[in-house]
């Protein structure tokens, strides 16, 4: 999820309206879904009884699908052999948690390292600001450093298990509301979801063609897109553990002939994005890397010729604790800012290519939310407002929501409320991003970790 400038209209959380105005904007929301609040309220007994009919109302659509039977010695099983005292992952459904399989709570694998070049380790050596002095203090680090990557390499284990499995039963026809819901409820068993200590660390994007990013589908107008056979689909899904975020995303495309060269591009930029990520590097040179060879791929689609551009609005950003989005932006453009990348920080290297014009814009309706850093005591001005902000906070912290989540929580008819978030600075809405229509982008992105001598890139697979 690249990051976005704030574009609400924040206004500061005030005392609460006359109750005039607030009826006012309610009676307009209960005449517009008047028949629905008569079916959906009629005998209910009190708030949670309505709250647990809603959640109903709402099932995932992956709810009943039947488990497949599956067993660990299947000829075809992907999955790695069973570490010591633990169980290997079955196939072909991945039934086993991540608990099951390594009951210690270590262990977990790590991502392959890629050493620095000598190059950089000499830059390094030569920043002082680099230099630890004191091995008390490289201890610390170093024991700071394990405890984070044992959540990380936990968080991308599951990843890489969900979409290895997600790999083999994704195809034409399917509903994106519904491969939404597959991934993200198998994702929940194997991490053995926990409020948010453990659990998904944001919506499955699941943006199409000229669709490059944060797309899910609500409720509604949405269930009824099909995945088709010529469509380009990015797939992005995070898992976390104690908010230590893995940030991992892949492009689907049935007819992968078609558009080669396009998925190669995002592929090999994003690979040339990993290389160049290192301590002390700054940030514009690895964008400038990452567009010139996103840039020397051209693609041939029915007939005409597209160069492969890079998409200079969108780009990577290091990840803190709970927040997918911690403060740098990694571009993939030449130009762009010369902060440099530190020792101990997690980045996602994230790259877009596109055949339109290499720019994105807010399109259509808004998925994607996040609570803002400190604004959880904002004063609102109604109360239902402030219930949902409460229960935002609780059950999704600082991490990146969905309306569809909502929905299913029994938060029935709340866009009026999550609105009021928005528009008080609470919450921020993260819109699709689209280039122009007729266009394709694309889209392949890792979680790395920087280390004093080499990179980890923890969330990488057999896949990609």
């Amino acid at each position: 999820m690249p990051p976005k400038k704030n574009n609400n209209n924040s206004k500061k959380g005030g005392k609460k309206q006359d109750d005039d105005d607030f009826d006012t904007l309610l009676a307009q929301a209960v005449k517009e879904t008047k028949s629905d609040a008569v079916k959906n309220h009629k005998n209910n007994a009190n708030h949670n009884k309505s709250d647990e009919n809603n959640a109903q109302k709402y099932k995932s659509y992956a709810d009943k699908d039947a488990v497949v039977p599956s067993k660990a010695d299947h000829p075809e099983n992907p999955y790695p052999p069973a570490v010591e005292g633990g169980k290997r992952q079955t196939w072909p459904e991945p039934t086993l948690t991540i608990k099951e399989q390594f009951p210690s709570g270590k262990g977990f694998p790590a991502g392959p390292e890629m050493p620095y070049t000598e190059e950089m380790l000499k830059v390094i050596a030569n920043d002082s600001t680099q230099r630890v002095t004191s091995e008390e203090e490289r201890a610390m680090k170093r024991a700071s450093q394990a405890a984070q990557l044992e959540d990380l390499r936990e968080a991308a284990e599951v990843h890489r298990q969900v979409r290895t499995w997600a790999h083999s039963w994704i195809k034409p026809g399917l509903p994106l509301i519904y491969i939404t819901d597959k991934i993200e409820k198998k994702l929940n068993e194997l991490i053995v979801k926990d409020g948010i200590v453990r659990g998904q660390a944001f919506p499955t994007g699941i943006s199409i063609n000229h669709c490059a990013a944060h797309f899910t589908p609500n409720h509604g107008e949405d269930e009824k897109i099909i995945l088709e056979y010529d469509d380009v689909m990015k797939i992005d899904f995070g898992t976390q553990i104690n908010g230590r975020i893995i940030d991992c995303a892949w492009t689907y495309a049935a007819n992968e002939v078609k558009y080669e060269n396009l998925l190669k591009a995002v592929r090999e930029s994003t690979y040339e994005g990993i290389k160049q990520a290192g301590v002390d590097v700054r940030l514009c040179d690895v964008g400038a890397a990452i567009e010139e060879v996103m840039e020397s791929y051209e693609v041939e689609i029915n007939n005409k010729v597209f160069p492969v551009k890079s998409i200079r609005n969108l780009c990577g950003h290091n990840i803190a604790p709970y927040f997918i989005h911690g403060g740098k932006s990694v571009p993939i453009i030449k130009g762009g800012e010369q902060v440099k990348m530190e020792e101990g920080e997690l980045f996602a290297i994230e790259t877009f290519g596109s055949t339109g014009k290499g720019y994105v814009s807010e399109e259509g309706d808004c998925s994607h939310y996040m609570l803002q850093r400190g604004m959880e005591g904002i004063a609102l001005r109604s109360d239902k407002a402030a219930q949902l902000l409460k229960h935002i906070q609780k059950h999704y912290s600082t991490l990146a929501f969905c309306r569809k989540w909502l929905d299913r929580d029994g938060q029935d008819r709340h866009l009026l409320y999550l609105n009021q978030l928005c528009d008080s600075g609470a919450v921020h809405r993260y819109p699709p991003l689209c280039d122009v229509r007729g266009s394709y982008t694309a889209q392949v992105e890792h979680t790395i970790f920087l280390k004093e001598g080499s990179k980890e890139i923890i969330s990488k697979g057999e896949d990609y």
